[in-house]
């Protein structure tokens, strides 16, 4: 059954929680607040809504969240992006209301647009670290719970007592910078050091944000990073200026950390960490003529991944679902809204069962289930 969520204002950015104790919560970012939508296979319904009162550029789940549907004592927490280039922590509990923690403004932060942002470095009650990309051409991880008192009785998180800590103890930043501005951070279950993290230009980074910058294997441009991939036709593009645009995006498999995914113009591509091949894809298709915007993995169905245009200039606002076991097939398109629509952002929900994907269009927010037949 498809499912339509209208905002009231026009949606900038939505993000889907895949932590175990929460896959049926969908964030969305409007003008100037975010709702939180506990989904079901027929309805959705706000459990509660931030008034940031700015635009929001980016959003990600903190692995504390708890649904409602799990437990009595359920607890929200994500962080997002406005286009001050501040960020904001947001938190509700099931005895609380609404709170937020606003850091990262002035001269600690970020200058520039930030594009994304993901929780690394623990899981449940230790995810401390949140890790934000910016056109400044600046990764920044930031320590959500810099004081003493961290490794307390983290009980006290259910009951509302950290956002009163924490309006105590602003989050303290490590930055890593780059060469080019940066369009995606994403981060793996399985690991709490390594980021992966895209530029404007066709790379790909995995960088090991905890490794100590004194040591002295570090590469000629001083980053931290563990291997670097490339997109050949990205980047020729860019150095011959034929790139339409300075964009992309990168995504890594939950299920098999060798795997990461992109998408960079018209093409998506696929890399396999463990086979290298001089940092080159194992495998390149075409996801979109006007150029890509978006790259997921399906949590539920890991054999597919999606893609979205950056323009409605095509098919409209559309999306491309593609089966990693055929790729020389052609991608399935779902149109979600004809010309001039696109889609602004999307996300796979993660709930078991029948593959859902969230579309923000407009207004709206479109959930629908995708055939794996």
């Amino acid at each position: 059954m498809d499912i339509k969520f209208s905002h009231g204002s026009p949606v900038r950015a939505i993000r889907s929680c895949y932590y175990d104790d929460a896959l049926d919560l969908l964030a969305v970012a409007g003008e100037e607040s975010v709702s939180v939508l506990q989904c079901d296979q027929a309805s959705v319904q706000v459990i509660a809504t931030f008034i940031v009162g700015l635009r929001v550029t980016a959003l990600a789940w903190s692995p504390k969240t708890v649904s409602p549907s799990v437990s009595d004592e359920w607890c929200i927490e994500l962080v997002a992006s406005t286009h001050d280039f501040g960020l904001h922590k947001l938190s509700k509990t099931s005895s609380g209301g609404e709170s937020m923690l606003h850091f990262g403004g002035g001269l600690t932060g970020h200058h520039g647009r930030i594009t994304d942002l993901t929780f690394v470095g623990g899981q449940n009650f230790r995810a401390r670290h949140v890790a934000s990309v910016s056109e400044d051409k600046n990764l920044i991880v930031w320590d959500l719970y810099p004081s003493p008192d961290f490794n307390a009785d983290t009980s006290s998180d259910l009951e509302g007592a950290s956002s009163e800590r924490n309006d105590h103890h602003q989050p303290t930043a490590l930055v890593i910078p780059f060469a080019l501005p940066l369009c995606s951070v994403g981060s793996h279950p399985s690991t709490s050091k390594e980021l992966l993290v895209s530029d404007a230009r066709g790379s790909v980074f995995l960088v090991d944000w905890k490794k100590d910058p004194s040591e002295p294997e570090r590469d000629d441009d001083g980053l931290q990073n563990i291997v670097e991939l490339v997109h050949p036709r990205a980047l020729a593009e860019s150095s011959t200026n034929l790139a339409k645009s300075l964009s992309g995006y990168a995504s890594w498999h939950r299920d098999n950390t060798n795997l990461i995914g992109a998408v960079y113009g018209s093409e998506f591509a696929l890399w396999d960490i463990g086979n290298l091949r001089g940092g080159k894809p194992f495998a390149v298709g075409p996801c979109t003529r006007d150029g890509g915007d978006r790259f997921r993995w399906s949590p539920s169905s890991p054999d597919f991944f999606a893609t979205s245009s950056a323009s409605g200039m095509g098919k409209g606002a559309a999306i491309q679902i593609h089966n990693i076991n055929h790729l020389s097939a052609s991608a399935t398109v779902i149109t979600v809204a004809p010309r001039p629509h696109r889609v602004i952002d999307f996300d796979w929900l993660a709930t078991r069962g029948t593959p859902r994907i969230a579309a923000a269009v407009g207004h709206d927010v479109l959930i629908f289930p995708i055939s794996v037949d």
